[in-house]
């Protein structure tokens, strides 16, 4: 039997690069579309990175414009043991590490790991009533023994193919058994799917911002706030409107990443890792806060446009009223005049 540890972190970096494209490497289980639908993953630098006296490579990827991964990858002798649980915590620390360097806010990110075991002979089944007590504490992170009930559910979020391969799935990481080892497509969709929820949680962390910003806009759209300072009211307006069409763009965008589809077993596979994530209550929270963004635009419309309306009418008054002042002005200065003329006639 042979045991691999598979660990990487996706955090935002502003100076994300692209590099050299990488290869997909879809199997035989996967549909004609896949490779168009998968995000691409560009090839940045190699760093390497010296842990318990070894040094490991780190592979530096890029998903552009905005996120960055660090992806290390490495033989251990046995999977099941607390040594590889440490080396684990070891990977993920120097990945977080790495991104700091390409200027990534790793306050933000996804971390995973993949334990990938090959080379065996039978039914991994008999993998899970030896060490499936082990398996689970690996996949959430949890040094403490846990439940029988709790390892039962955790082992339960699993994927067959051939009678000789299994995929267990969990929030924090995944145990891959394949007996030839060629995992490099499963690999690809647990990437892509933390990579749709680091998106989808960068998303709803801007949401919060804008509208936590324009949120105070309503009542600043009064026709007393309009007449004090009517540019920054404007100002406020078109970046409402900017805010509201820049977040359905990115939502859609999201939206057109990855739809793996049918009874393919990367389409199975896919859709099990999204329902561990809830990637569709995230779907279904920023879809609930764009239509609060909608509900703020629109009242910010409506008053403004109500604002701009009260305004023009009390400019309408304000002329009239001068208008008014200077025909009663322009009267009594006919008045005086005539007045005068009056008295000069009638001097001798």
């Amino acid at each position: 039997m042979k045991s691999r540890l598979l660990s990487f972190v996706i955090a935002e970096s502003p100076k994300s690069k692209r590099g050299e494209v990488l290869p997909q490497k879809p199997d035989q289980s996967a549909p004609q579309y896949y490779e168009s639908l998968i995000p691409r993953q560009f090839q940045i630098q190699k760093e390497s990175v010296e842990i318990n006296g070894k040094k490991i490579n780190f592979l530096i990827k890029a998903y552009p414009p905005e996120q960055v991964m660090a992806e290390a990858s490495v033989d251990v002798e046995d999977i099941f043991s607390e040594e590889t649980f440490k080396l684990r915590e070891q990977l993920i620390e120097a990945a977080h590490k790495l991104l700091k360097k390409f200027g990534s806010n790793t306050e933000l990110s996804e971390e995973y790991s993949v334990a990938i075991v090959s080379e065996y002979k039978g039914d991994p089944d008999e993998f899970l009533k030896n060490k499936g007590a082990t398996i689970a504490e690996f996949l959430k992170s949890e040094k403490l023994p846990l439940d029988e009930k709790e390892v039962e559910y955790t082992l339960s979020k699993q994927i067959k193919y051939a009678k000789d391969d299994l995929v267990i799935v969990d929030w924090d990481g995944a145990f891959v058994f394949e007996p030839t080892g060629q995992v490099e497509s499963i690999i690809d969709l647990f990437q892509a799917a933390n990579l749709q929820l680091l998106r989808y949680r960068v998303l709803d962390n801007e949401l919060d911002e804008r509208m936590k910003k324009i949120s105070r806009l309503p009542e600043k759209t009064s026709t007393k706030y309009l007449v004090i300072n009517r540019k920054e009211i404007n100002n406020s307006f078109k970046e409402v409107i900017s805010v509201r069409a820049k977040a359905i763009s990115d939502f859609q965008e999201l939206e057109r990443d990855v739809k793996l589809i049918g009874d393919w077993y990367s389409a199975r596979l896919y859709d099990l890792i999204s329902k561990k994530f809830k990637l569709d209550e995230w779907k279904s929270n920023i879809k609930d806060k764009l239509e609060s963004l909608e509900d703020i635009y629109t009242i910010v419309a409506e008053n403004f446009s109500i604002s701009r309306t009260h305004l023009l009418e009390l400019i309408q008054i304000v002329l009239f009223f001068v208008l008014q002042v200077g025909w009663f002005a322009l009267i009594i200065l006919e008045f005086i005049y005539f007045t005068n003329k009056i008295k000069e006639y009638q001097r001798p």
